[in-house]
C-alpha cells in the first residue's frame, strides 16, 4: 500500500509517522509513504497557495492551479479518468465537510493499491477539486480541524493497522473496536473463527471478536490491586465462560458509551439474549 500526502506542512509528518506500527511496517516495506508540498507547485514568488472565494465571505480557499499541478506530477489522473481506467487508487480530500472516516471505510479502501490525501487548509479547498479530483471527501470527526494533516495522520495509522504482517498478531485487528470482518458462523457466542481456532499445542483461544462493538475490558497483573480484584471468571481457566463474559462485557461497554453502534452490528440471538439481562441491569 502506497500513501501519498499532499500538504502545506510537510514537516508536520516527520513526526507521527515516524513512531510505533507505522514505522516499522515503513522499515519493513509493508507501506509507502510520500509527502508532497503542495508550495513546490506554485510559480509566484510568495509560493502562493490561497485566494479569496468569489462572492465573498471570511477567509481564504485553497487554489485549484497548485492541487491539479501536483496530481498531474504524481500521475493521478481526474476522476473520471480513474473510473473508466478502473485504476486502484483513490484520491480522499480531508475536510470537514466531508463523510465521517470509520472502521469499515477503512477496510474496504485497503482494496487499493494506493491513497492520495490532500489536506485541506484556511476556510476549504476550491470545489473544482473536489468535483474532478477527489473520490471522496472525510472527515475524522465532528468537530473542525484547523487541516487536514491530522486526519491523514489518522487514516495512515488506522490503515496501516489492517496491512498484513504489519501487528505482531494479526487477530488483534480482528478483535478491536468497530471491526466487523469476522463474526461468528454459527450464531453461538464462542463460534469456531480465525480468532478463536486453537492454538498451537491444543490451548483454545478465548478471543472474542468485535462485530461492530466496542471491545471488551482488559485486566493484567497484579490480580488483585489496592483491593480491586480481576474478574473470578478470566482466571479461572474455562474459555467458554471466558467468551461470554467479554461479549456480554463488550455489550455492556457499547451500550454505555456508543448506544448507535448496536443498530448496525452483527448480533446473534445469543447476543440479543445478552443484550437483554444488561439493558435490565441498568
Amino acid at each position: 500500500m502506497k500513501f501519498d500526502i499532499v500538504t502545506i506542512f510537510p514537516d508536520f509528518f516527520r513526526g507521527p509517522l515516524d513512531y510505533g506500527i507505522v514505522r516499522r511496517a515503513r522499515e519493513a516495506g509493508l507501506i509507502e509513504i510520500a509527502i508532497h508540498d503542495l508550495r513546490a507547485y506554485t510559480h509566484d514568488r510568495h509560493r502562493t497557495v490561497d485566494d479569496r472565494p468569489f462572492g465573498g465571505g471570511e477567509g481564504m480557499v485553497l487554489k485549484p492551479e497548485p492541487i491539479f499541478e501536483c496530481m498531474e506530477s504524481l500521475r493521478v489522473a481526474q476522476r473520471a479518468e480513474r473510473l473508466q481506467q478502473g485504476a486502484r487508487e483513490s484520491v480522499l480530500l480531508l475536510s470537514a465537510q466531508g463523510q465521517l472516516f470509520t472502521q469499515a471505510l477503512a477496510q474496504q479502501l485497503m482494496e487499493l493499491e494506493r491513497i492520495v490525501l490532500i489536506c485541506g487548509r484556511y476556510e476549504g479547498v476550491d470545489e473544482r477539486v473536489t468535483e474532478h479530483l477527489a473520490d471522496r471527501e472525510i472527515s475524522v470527526g465532528d468537530f473542525v480541524l484547523s487541516g487536514g494533516e491530522l486526519g491523514a495522520a489518522i487514516i495512515v495509522d488506522t490503515m496501516t493497522r489492517l496491512v498484513p504482517g504489519a501487528l505482531g498478531n494479526a487477530a488483534s485487528a480482528q478483535q478491536e473496536s468497530f471491526t466487523h470482518s469476522i463474526t461468528p458462523k454459527d450464531g453461538a457466542i464462542g463460534a469456531p473463527s480465525a480468532a478463536q481456532a486453537p492454538r498451537e499445542g491444543g490451548a483454545p483461544s478465548s478471543t472474542c471478536v468485535s462485530g461492530g462493538l466496542l471491545d471488551y475490558p482488559h485486566y493484567t497483573r497484579p490480580a488483585e490491586f489496592q483491593g480491586m480484584a480481576v474478574p473470578e471468571v478470566l482466571v479461572n481457566g474455562n474459555h467458554d465462560e471466558i467468551r461470554r463474559w467479554r461479549r456480554r462485557s463488550a455489550l455492556r461497554k457499547t451500550l454505555r458509551n456508543r448506544p448507535d453502534l448496536l443498530r448496525q452490528a452483527k448480533l446473534t440471538e445469543d447476543d440479543r439474549t445478552l443484550l437483554a439481562e444488561v439493558e435490565t441491569e441498568t
